[in-house]
């Protein structure tokens, strides 16, 4: 993705998701093309599926030619996002999380999008110890585990331990805040993943307020991130408050900034060209073309 970006790709002008209700839950369809590559990921987004045994995300992702539009592979759509996701975020925090010290992580949510986020955070940081908050403490116990058997001391906890945290990750299907924002240090980093949806949220009102603001885009977020349209709606902060992009990071166009000691908050909605950029950095890696 940081060579996507690199390479001149513009997030402004991805195509924005289409959603539609359906009795199951939500159908997604997100298209996106760049260079050699067209693709189209279709997703849903099905809530009573975990208590029948199965995933809540599905879908298929078709990775195309660019210039012919022929179908070159075709993935499954709910492992490709379990990458992506946690890729996205782990790009966010090359940039915005202190370097040069093991970092305190605390981490909201037990499911498949936590564990990815678990993996990609130590692949751009150390970790002194993790809590994991989870609604479901057997689920939490079952991460906790696991983050130990990868080497980082880690127990379960609650909300409050956001208070002494480096780092917070919210990789939840929660709809109103996790924990108080008053809580989260000076200088801390939270990153929100769970929700696109503009009336559901992660953070609260207060967090955002005293935080800089980092998204995938500006467009996207304006139309989707609950975390930030809802304290806007409240009048607590206005359409100006985001510091900055990813994109903006990466090329080094956009500082990392924001009052001295304030939190950092990067707000992901998922967008359809990080959903092409790993579809094709797998394409690539397994040695297919056109031919395979």
């Amino acid at each position: 993705m940081a060579a996507a970006l690199l390479a001149g790709l513009d997030p402004e002008g991805c195509p924005q998701r289409t959603a539609l209700d359906v009795p199951g839950g939500e159908l997604l369809l997100m298209p996106a093309a760049s260079g050699a590559y067209a693709g189209v990921k279709i997703a849903g987004v099905a809530p009573g599926n975990p208590a029948r045994g199965l995933p809540r995300i599905t879908g298929s992702y078709l990775l195309l030619d660019g210039p012919t539009l022929r179908p070159l592979a075709l993935l499954d759509g709910s492992a490709l996002t379990a990458l992506r996701t946690p890729a996205v975020s782990a790009l966010a925090l090359r940039h915005l999380a202190p370097a040069g010290r093991p970092l305190r992580l605390v981490l909201f949510g037990s499911g498949p999008q936590a564990y990815g986020h678990l993996e990609a955070v130590l692949g751009v940081r150390e970790l002194a110890g993790a809590v994991i908050v989870a609604r479901d403490p057997a689920g939490g116990a079952k991460l906790a585990a696991h983050a130990a058997g990868l080497g980082v001391p880690a127990r379960t906890g609650t909300a409050a331990d956001v208070a002494g945290a480096d780092l917070v990750l919210c990789c939840t299907t929660a709809r109103t805040p996790l924990f108080d924002g008053r809580l989260v240090a000076p200088g801390a980093v939270v990153v929100a993943v769970g929700s696109h949806e503009p009336d559901a949220r992660e953070t609260d009102t207060a967090l955002v307020r005293r935080a800089a603001v980092y998204v995938e885009a500006r467009a996207a977020a304006l139309r989707e991130a609950g975390d930030l349209l809802i304290p806007e709606a409240e009048g607590a902060i206005g359409p100006g408050h985001i510091s900055g992009t990813l994109a903006g990071l990466v090329t080094g166009r956009e500082a990392v900034g924001g009052r001295p000691g304030c939190p950092q908050l990067f707000k992901s909605v998922g967008m359809a060209w990080e959903d092409l950029a790993v579809a094709v950095a797998l394409f690539e890696a397994a040695g297919a073309s056109g031919e395979t």
